[in-house]
């Protein structure tokens, strides 16, 4: 089966631009995703941060069907915790009726408490299940990050995507019981991966260090915009800072196109996935934007009607 790539993106703030430059970066970022033949996109919600800037994705899902034709196009995800699962139902409800076939609605199980968390999303299951004449409903998905989430989308018999930049220790054997537990269901699965592809590998690190000094710092608890190359190449990196950098990098695949190609690949083939959402986080969007064209062209990636 031909490995489906797809594009999960955090409209990251890079320092010194304002949230609406991060906001315009997602928008090109669509538009060129479609056109080099990705297979979805999703955007996250985060809140309160000065790193990204994207904290509605029903209205950046909204905006990305109307500058997209082919990209099925969703969240990744909304934090039930926060709202009432009805107002989810009926808002991707509307959206899936007005853009058929092309919307994900992926739940995440941050932001509020989680105790109630499998409650809600039952309900929310069912309410998308239920008749509606004349609506129709997007296709559910559950993010995860521990094969406890991958029970849980067994369970309710729904697709599933497994953070691995968050937790990769815990990706195989989460997607083995989804891969095993649903394989009489119509459900699908993916493994979200963070990568960043350059034409050289000395780019390759300047734009990975940028990430690792901004991951390291945002553990320490400093909130702050994605750093530049140029301020992580002249950084004093304090013992905590190496250290946190070390084990990101462990979550991170960075490289060339061949070498990026090659680890996807193979992550995909240890996991039995026949998709990968491929998340990019760098300072300037161009760099963002040339790293999935790169990863595309690798790929061989073809537009579909």
């Amino acid at each position: 089966m031909t490995l489906r790539l797809s594009v999960l993106d955090q409209s990251p703030i890079p320092g010194g631009a304002a949230p609406a430059d991060a906001l315009a970066a997602t928008l090109e970022l669509a538009r060129a995703a479609d056109d080099l033949g990705y297979h979805r996109m999703w955007v996250a919600e985060h809140h309160q941060t000065a790193a990204f800037a994207g904290t509605a994705p029903e209205i950046l899902v909204a905006e990305l069907l109307n500058i997209t034709q082919r990209l099925r196009i969703g969240s990744g995800g909304v934090l039930l915790p926060r709202y009432e699962p009805l107002k989810v139902a009926e808002t991707f409800r509307i959206l899936a009726t007005l853009h058929p076939d092309r919307v994900d609605l992926g739940i995440g199980r941050a932001g509020g408490h989680v105790h109630d968390f499998p409650h809600k999303l039952a309900e929310l299951a069912d309410l998308l299940e239920a008749p509606a004449p004349g609506y129709r409903p997007p296709q559910l998905w559950l993010l995860g990050a521990s094969p406890a989430s991958a029970y849980t989308a067994v369970t309710l018999g729904l697709s599933y995507a497994y953070a691995h930049f968050l937790r990769p220790e815990h990706s195989v054997p989460a997607l083995e019981i989804h891969n095993v537990r649903t394989i009489e269901a119509i459900t699908h699965n993916a493994l979200a991966v963070r990568a960043i592809v350059a034409p050289t590998k000395a780019t390759t690190r300047d734009l990975a260090d940028s990430y690792l000094l901004w991951r390291s710092r945002r553990d320490l608890g400093h909130d702050e915009p994605l750093p530049s190359p140029l301020i992580a190449r002249t950084h004093r990196w304090t013992t905590q800072e190496k250290d946190r950098a070390d084990r990101n990098s462990r979550a991170l695949i960075a490289g060339t196109p061949p070498e990026v190609h090659d680890q996807l690949a193979e992550l995909a083939k240890i996991h039995g996935a026949d998709e990968i959402i491929v998340n990019t986080l760098t300072h300037d969007p161009a760099d963002r934007l040339l790293s999935y064209q790169l990863l595309a062209e690798a790929f061989h990636l073809v537009p579909t009607a």
